[in-house]
């Protein structure tokens, strides 16, 4: 189920980033095919490797370039094979990046240092589910809709989890990045959903976090630990999470208003009184037109499922607080078009093609810095010299915050060089309005390679505890080198 990026790469495509590729012997490839015997070193299996959607790599690609290229391509069937794998690259210092549905935009997947890619689809499946406690344990290469699927059809139940990449994503890729899917407000992210995990630790050791109970005082929470680790601290091969039962009633509506800041207190108030519908996304004016012909300087769509009373009620109280924050109704009309394209892909290979960078960025932050916050990011991003658009959403709300989804559009000289200076000066800009308003730099994209040389200052004083874990955990450094803005044993970061 595999879907590449849209700009297609022909043979003999070149590296971009320069960080020195380690190379694979011969005696260690003979090794790790005695481990996993499905291990491919040719071009289109590397190329298949080689990137993810970071929408910076579209660019490269129509020079024929990708970020980086693993040595080999390692496709294991079982934990017992992963193990082996990566027992084997520790004790020989060859870098392990996993790859699965490669649907992050971070560059979390690419092979910065070359080595091995760990491709995880073979690891597929649901495994058991536990109908009476609600729980299901399934194998980390499960794509979303295959998971989902045989849930709601084996088993009248829903995992609740929709990101827009449901296609192109595997339950272990959703794990490694802290993701979210469109119904969080009601389901929560996947961090909120996972009980247990198997892990492959860097040493080859396998170990096993949670699981057992729905709390446990035992100690630290290990999943957490690894939830939103990106693969650099072990390798997730199976979980167990919580599902609901499929919904029987739906409801929704829209309403309209004079200033984005009025639909953020809306949805504010409406949380604060327990309201949490499954949807909650509020457009700007640029957004609100461009995906509804809208003209409101803010659109909320909301939609809410479950039982019939917990839903009219939530929808109750949420209509109620958009009229007091002087909301329009605009009735269900909006909600159904965003159900029809929710899951559309931007034509990124036609804006690619005209020279037009564009990406979305989404952070995070308290309802009492929300509303400066997108002030501060558009006007940022507008500042930067070839923004031809600069635009926001609300999505993912909680009791004390939400997320906010920025997006630009620049477009100058049609070449390499000026995509990349754009792309990072629009990254700088927001980056920096969001850290200058103590918020957190992403909700669910995850940091990959784009965002590490913004974590240390996200995280402040605690970046070298996380330095030190992964010391602790992956002596050899050989798990996914070079994200998550972790110094790499393989030379300096590769981006920027």
């Amino acid at each position: 189920m595999v879907t590449l990026p849209p700009v297609p790469l022909a043979s003999g495509a070149r590296r971009r980033l320069g960080a020195t590729p380690v190379e694979i012997g011969d005696r260690v490839l003979e090794r790790l095919r005695d481990a996993c015997p499905a291990v491919e070193e040719g071009e289109e299996a590397r190329l298949g490797a080689a990137r993810d959607w970071w929408p910076l790599s579209l660019h490269w690609a129509r020079e024929g370039l990708v970020p980086a290229l693993p040595g080999a391509v390692a496709r294991p069937e079982s934990t017992a094979q992963v193990a082996g794998v990566v027992a084997i690259c520790a004790k020989h210092g060859v870098p392990v990046t996993v790859v699965a549905g490669r649907s992050g935009v971070c560059g979390g997947a690419v092979p910065a240092y070359g080595g091995l890619a760990l491709d995880l689809v073979g690891l597929a499946g649901v495994e058991e589910v536990d109908v009476r406690s609600l729980l299901v344990r399934v194998a980390a290469g499960t794509f979303g809709l295959d998971l989902e699927g045989a849930l709601r059809e084996g088993h009248g139940l829903t995992l609740g989890h929709w990101p827009q990449s449901i296609q192109l994503s595997t339950v272990g890729g959703w794990l490694a990045c802290r993701s979210a899917g469109q119904y969080s407000t009601r389901y929560g992210k996947i961090e909120d959903m996972v009980t247990g995990l198997q892990v492959v630790l860097a040493s080859g050791q396998v170990v096993e976090t949670g699981g057992r109970a729905p709390r446990a005082a035992t100690g630290p929470d290990l999943n957490q630990l690894f939830v939103g680790s990106e693969g650099t601290l072990g390798v997730i091969t199976k979980a167990w999470l919580r599902a609901h039962p499929r919904p029987p009633c739906e409801r929704m509506g829209a309403w309209g208003f004079a200033a984005f800041d009025a639909g953020l207190e809306a949805c504010r108030r409406a949380l604060r009184r327990g309201a949490t519908p499954a949807v909650l996304r509020l457009y700007d004016r640029a957004e609100a037109s461009r995906h509804f012909g809208a003209e409101e300087d803010g659109v909320l769509i909301a939609l809410d499922e479950g039982d019939q009373l917990v839903v009219e009620a939530a929808m109750t109280v949420l209509a109620e607080e958009c009229r007091a924050a002087g909301g329009r109704p605009l009735g269900e009309g909006l909600v159904r078009r965003w159900l029809e394209t929710r899951n559309d892909v931007p034509p990124l290979a036609a804006l690619t093609e005209a020279g037009i960078v564009v990406d979305t960025v989404e952070v995070a932050g308290r309802w009492s810095v929300l509303a400066a916050l997108y002030h501060r990011g558009t006007e940022a991003l507008a500042s930067v010299e070839g923004t031809v658009a600069a635009s926001a959403h609300l999505s993912h709300a909680y009791l004390d915050g939400a997320c906010l989804y920025f997006t630009f559009a620049g477009q100058g000289r049609d070449d390499p060089e000026w995509a990349e200076g754009y792309y990072r000066a629009a990254w700088d800009a927001i980056m920096g309005a969001t850290l200058s308003s103590g918020a957190a730099i992403s909700h669910h994209h995850g940091i990959g390679l784009n965002r590490g040389r913004f974590l240390a200052a996200g995280l402040g004083p605690a970046f070298p505890v996380l330095v030190r874990l992964k010391e602790a955990l992956d002596p050899a450094g050989i798990l996914n080198p070079g994200k998550l803005g972790l110094p790499s044993r393989f030379g300096p970061l590769p981006w920027p």
